[in-house]
């Protein structure tokens, strides 16, 4: 028997396009312009599946799905939205929603979910608290932050572990923060460890707590941050800074749900959802012997990529109301910024990403007296930021370490990592392309992604300098200027 469908939507230009798509897709078909007639046809056990928009002229379909959901539980009902936000998301998913679509939205995706709700066995709607609905933790309305959204949504009612990766400053505890306070594991603790910022003879000691005795100056027992995050969300950030002994500790906890404390003998269940989050590229690091190949699949059950901001420039602008917003709220004055401010930011490309952003607009908000924020302000702030030649930052011209300085003594710490044993072999190539990457990468930072300009100031050939950026998978940082 064909399926009958059923769209709400005020824009005419979208009923007749959903009217035609729907019924080539072989569904019978019936549209209206508001919540009331839609509300009837679902009274009377009319329709297999519901496509709503949110907004309409009698009725918000955020106030009408509870109504939805308690008179036929079983119906699919699909939200759509210009209101592209993550609240959007997490609203549609609370009330019940099969699934949320941001406006645009694709006719080929949106007919593949209306398919699998059709034939998938019915979802339980998930439910959050009234006032977990106020705030925007993530903010942008860009499809690269649609797609977020959508598979954070899906994600909050669950306990699968998620492996976030993206650039520094892109937002990634943010996103390990969100999951937590608007999933089942709320009411429980979040616990955050930044594996980069402990020394590595201590990580194991901090994840899993220690016992009298079990190593010099542990004069009392100490609890790890896993037993300080049972029933909530244990966030491990740089996760490709844990070192091979705590990795295998972390592996058991997965496969078997229980650890032991350093130096203790009985085994501890646990109940903690895992969020892992990096900037490294994993994969690279298990090739080289620095990550365990079983860890990282156990870790990488659904994976999310968090884009840098040079790819989601659209959303600037939202994300300056949004700190400007913040900043107000901790007592400093208001400010606009002009347009032509807001098209220079666009442009530029951002290597510390949303962090950087947040940081300008901070800044911009604190030292400047005036109330409208111009072009020229930004460029004069933007050009202070560009970083100075790579081989200045090394700290040739400074007085400071010697590029050979700081390489021996990064080497002698590498070393000790590993106590009394050696490193993996191949040392000497793996050596080499740790400092090509950071090389190259803060060439092309230097000349805001110009790889003409990169490929002179390293001496290098211009083909052989892309041939190096596509096998060493460096991000190419560009300017408004191009190449």
């Amino acid at each position: 028997m064909t399926a009958t469908i059923l769209v709400a939507d005020d824009d005419a230009a979208i009923r007749t396009v959903l009217n035609q798509a729907l019924t080539r897709a072989g569904y019978e078909v019936r549209i209206t312009s508001n919540a009331a007639t839609l509300w009837r046809w679902i009274a009377a056990g009319e329709g297999d599946l519901v496509v709503t928009d949110v907004i309409m002229p009698d009725e918000n379909a955020f106030d009408l799905l509870p109504r939805i959901k308690k008179a036929r539980p079983e119906l699919p009902v699909l939200v759509m939205s210009a209101q592209n936000t993550f609240m959007t998301a997490i609203k549609a998913s609370e009330k019940g929603a099969y699934d949320y679509l941001p406006k645009p939205f694709d006719l080929t995706e949106l007919i593949a979910i209306i398919g699998r709700a059709l034939a998938e066995p019915k979802r339980k709607p998930a439910r959050l608290d009234d006032d977990m609905q106020d705030g925007m933790p993530l903010v942008g309305r860009s499809a690269a932050m649609q797609e977020i959204y959508r598979v954070l949504a899906r994600l909050m009612q669950t306990d699968l572990t998620l492996m976030i990766t993206g650039e520094s400053g892109t937002g990634k505890e943010l996103v390990a923060r969100a999951l937590h306070d608007y999933g089942k594991r709320r009411n429980g603790p979040f616990v955050a460890i930044n594996m980069a910022a402990i020394p590595r003879d201590l990580i194991e000691s901090e994840l899993f707590g220690h016992e009298k005795g079990a190593f010099t100056g542990a004069q009392n027992r100490s609890t790890g941050r896993f037993e300080q995050a049972e029933g909530g969300t244990l966030f491990l950030d740089e996760i490709g800074d844990m070192p091979m002994d705590a990795q295998t500790r972390l592996l058991r906890v997965l496969q078997q749900g229980e650890y032991t404390t350093v130096g203790g003998r009985t085994p501890i269940r646990t109940d903690v959802r895992i969020v892992a989050a990096t900037n490294k590229d994993l994969k690279h690091l298990i090739n080289q012997g620095l990550f365990r190949e079983d860890l990282y699949y156990r870790l990488n059950v659904v994976p999310l990529r968090l884009p840098p901001l040079r790819d989601r420039a659209e959303d600037i602008p939202d994300l300056v109301r949004h700190f400007m917003q913040m900043a107000e709220k901790e007592g400093l004055d208001g400010k606009r910024f002009d347009n032509e401010a807001l098209d220079l930011m666009k442009a530029y490309a951002w290597p510390g990403n949303v962090r950087e952003l947040e940081n300008l607009v901070r800044r911009l908000m604190a030292l400047y007296p005036q109330d409208v924020i111009s072009r020229e302000i930004i460029d004069a702030e933007l050009r202070s930021d560009v970083p100075d030649s790579p081989i200045d930052k090394m700290g040739t011209r400074n007085g400071s370490l010697t590029i050979a300085q700081a390489v021996e003594e990064n080497m002698r710490t590498y070393f000790a990592s590993f106590g009394d044993n050696l490193p993996p072999p191949g040392l000497y190539d793996r050596v080499l392309t740790e400092l090509e990457y950071p090389l190259i990468l803060a060439a092309l930072t230097a000349t805001r992604g110009n790889q003409i300009k990169a490929a002179d100031l390293l001496g290098l050939n211009r083909n052989t300098l892309r041939k190096k950026i596509r096998e060493l998978g460096v991000s190419v940082y560009r300017s408004s200027r191009g190449n």
